[in-house]
């Protein structure tokens, strides 16, 4: 079971690289001996990137959702200061 490529390598067999990232897990692409990528199925992906929350719906599942705290904003005078 491979899961390292030397950049070139993993160019030349793209579509290798994609299976087995799909059937045997992720597989790092190396570049100058080091790692420089890492290729992931999508359903691995998708378990560490989950849909993000839209500002509506990261109030209401705010703890305080449904409370009654009430925010007076003061309102700052133009040209204050000079």
């Amino acid at each position: 079971m491979r899961s390292s490529w030397q950049l070139q390598e993993a160019k030349n067999r793209l579509s290798e690289v994609i299976d087995r990232a799909c059937t045997e897990g992720p597989q790092r692409v190396m570049r100058r001996g080091q790692g420089h990528l890492v290729i992931v199925s999508c359903e691995e992906y998708d378990r560490f990137d989950p849909p993000r929350q839209g500002y509506r719906e990261f109030f209401a599942d705010s703890p305080l959702a449904g409370t009654d705290l009430r925010i007076d904003r003061i309102a700052l005078l133009s040209g204050a200061g000079s």
